[in-house]
């Protein structure tokens, strides 16, 4: 959402939130996690109150942005939100071989069973801990890095 009377400050909008999916979280952090892609939620402009971040890939990590929209002088560039920023606290990904090494006397579909519902846990685990705020480059553009504070809701 933003603050949208553009007579008061010659600005076309300040952002005071954004929704995001928990869902969308999630799959990102894991994404990031286990990969070496890079997974964010991107807002893109034009802002308005109703947007959502969505899911995007920047690739491996190291990498550009590749494919993004070029931007003008003008127009704001798309704001990416790292999901690890979303999560009061990261918990520990749940890995195949500690699944297997806490059950070692059980059959294949048991270990696997019980690591999905270890994935499970960890995915509802980050679900559950998305933040209130979180705070984003302002995009100043001046080469100093400035910060912003801004609402996070929380969907789903």
């Amino acid at each position: 959402m933003t603050d949208d009377d553009p007579s008061e400050s010659g600005d076309p909008g300040r952002i005071r939130s954004i929704a995001v999916h928990r869902d969308d979280v999630a799959t990102a952090l894991e994404a990031t996690l286990r990969s070496d892609r890079e997974v964010v939620l991107r807002v893109t402009p034009p802002f308005s109150g109703r947007m959502r971040a969505r899911l995007h890939s920047l690739g491996s990590v190291g990498e550009t942005d590749a494919g993004a929209e070029t931007d003008t002088d003008d127009d704001p560039a798309p704001i990416h939100v790292d999901p690890r920023d979303l999560v009061s606290e990261v918990p520990p990904y749940p890995e195949v071989d500690e699944t297997t090494a806490d059950h070692p006397d059980t059959d294949v579909d048991t270990r696997r069973k019980r690591h999905t519902e270890s994935v499970e846990s960890w995915r509802e685990a980050v679900r559950e801990s998305v933040v209130d705020s979180v705070e984003l480059d302002a995009g100043g553009g001046d080469g100093d890095v400035d910060t912003v504070e801004i609402d996070v809701a929380a969907l789903g």
